[in-house]
C-alpha cells in the first residue's frame, strides 16, 4: 500500500462541498471515483481542510492509499484525464510516508477572499468573486481586521451548524489589500471554525462601505454572540490557498 499526497485545484461552484454529501456531488466523490476507474480500488480521500458549497481551491492538500504499483506522475496524469469534465485539477502528486496525514500533519491553513469592487457587473469573474459596487475603504478594513488577530472566542463569527468543540481559535494573520478593482483578504491559522472566514469578511466589508465603524468589528468579537454578526459573505470569493506542513 502506497500513500500519495495530491495538491488539488478546483472550482467549487458545481459541488456541494469538498467532502462527500448525501444530497449532491462533491470533490471527494469525483476524485475517489476517478481513482477507482483507474485502479479498480475503492479508496478514501482525506483532505487538509473542508470547503463548503461554492468555495474554491488553489492548493488543497489531500492523501489516499493505493495498493496497485504506480508512479506519481502517471497517477496525476490519469486522474486529470478521468476527472474531466469536472473542474478539478491535480497540480502535483508525490509519495509520502505511511504516517503522513493531510489533515493531522497540517500545521497551518491559509485562505484568500476576493472582492471585485467596481460598478460594472461581473462577467469573467462571475461566481469567482463577491461583487460590491460601492467603493470600499480597504485601509479601514485592514485596520479593523487587526482586532481579530490572536487567540479569541470567535462565537460571533461561527456558524450555528459548526461542529467544533470550542469557539476558541488563534488567528495568525488577517490582512486586507487592494490590487486594482480587487480587494483581497488573506487569513491564516492552524484551523478555522465553520464560516469563520466568510463571517469576518462580511463584517469587514461593512466597515469598507462605511456602514460599520472600525471599532464595531472588535465589539462584535467581544459580544461572543452570533446575533451581533453584521453580514456573512457569500462563498463565491473564498479560496483555500495552501496547507502548511512541518517539512
Amino acid at each position: 500500500m502506497t500513500r500519495f499526497a495530491l495538491t488539488l485545484e478546483f472550482d467549487g461552484a458545481p459541488f456541494m462541498g469538498l467532502q462527500r454529501q448525501a444530497h449532491g456531488p462533491s470533490v471527494q466523490q469525483a476524485v475517489e471515483e476517478a481513482v477507482k476507474a483507474m485502479t479498480g480500488e475503492a479508496v478514501v480521500m482525506y483532505s487538509a481542510g473542508r470547503t463548503d458549497a461554492g468555495v474554491h481551491s488553489l492548493g488543497m492538500k489531500v492523501h489516499l492509499d493505493i495498493a496497485r504499483p504506480i508512479e506519481p506522475f502517471r497517477l496525476m496524469e490519469a486522474l486529470n484525464a478521468l476527472l474531466r469534465p469536472n473542474p478539478i485539477a491535480v497540480l502535483s502528486c508525490e509519495i509520502v510516508p505511511d504516517d503522513w496525514h493531510a489533515r493531522f500533519s497540517c500545521v497551518g491553513r491559509a485562505y484568500v477572499y476576493r472582492i471585485a469592487n467596481r460598478r460594472a457587473p461581473l462577467t469573467l469573474e462571475r461566481g469567482k468573486a463577491w461583487h460590491i459596487a460601492k467603493p470600499l475603504d480597504d485601509a479601514a478594513m485592514h485596520r479593523a481586521a487587526q482586532a481579530l488577530v490572536g487567540r479569541h472566542d470567535f462565537t460571533t463569527f461561527r456558524s450555528t451548524h459548526c461542529q467544533s468543540r470550542s469557539p476558541l481559535k488563534t488567528l495568525d494573520l488577517l490582512t486586507v489589500r487592494r490590487e486594482g478593482d480587487m480587494v483581497l483578504i488573506e487569513a491564516a491559522a492552524l484551523s478555522f471554525l465553520h464560516h469563520q472566514v466568510r463571517s469576518m469578511v462580511g463584517c469587514l466589508a461593512l466597515v469598507g462601505m462605511g456602514r460599520w465603524r472600525e471599532e464595531q468589528v472588535e465589539e462584535a468579537l467581544a459580544a461572543r454572540n452570533r446575533q451581533r454578526l453584521g453580514l456573512n459573505a457569500p462563498p463565491d470569493g473564498l479560496y483555500f490557498m495552501r496547507a502548511i506542513y512541518p517539512d
